[in-house]
């Protein structure tokens, strides 16, 4: 009986373990920059992941991307995007500001420090 139950919560774990890494769907909330007068600007909250995940940029305008942390979560504490060879550090309650110029259209990813919070940003 114990082998049963050790089998029955290992496969359980097993499954959970594959769902939560790589099965979860990002959220559908797109947010387009929005326009200022000289520049393009998105604000994205950084709490248990970040929020909005997806954002959507025009291609060939400076747009700035502020972060602003509020978990004390350490994997949070970094933002890599690596496309744009982009690596900061993201200190609890200051917003950091992150200027891209895409030439390119596409979908870019941009994670966490320990890749396992995700995000990605649309060019069109």
């Amino acid at each position: 009986m114990d082998k049963i139950l050790v089998t029955i919560f290992g496969i359980f774990g097993i499954a959970f373990t594959y769902w939560f890494f790589l099965m979860k769907k990002e959220k559908a909330l797109v947010v387009d920059a929005a326009d200022s007068i000289n520049s393009l600007q998105v604000d994205i909250i950084v709490d248990g992941g970040y929020s909005p995940e997806v954002i959507s940029i025009p291609k060939g305008k400076t747009t700035k991307i502020s972060f602003l942390r509020k978990d004390p979560n350490s994997c949070l504490e970094e933002i890599v995007i690596s496309d744009f060879k982009i690596r900061k550090h993201l200190p609890l309650n200051q917003k950091i500001t992150i200027e891209l110029t895409p030439q390119k259209s596409g979908e870019f990813n941009f994670t966490c420090g320990m890749n396992m919070f995700h995000g990605k940003i649309i060019v069109q």
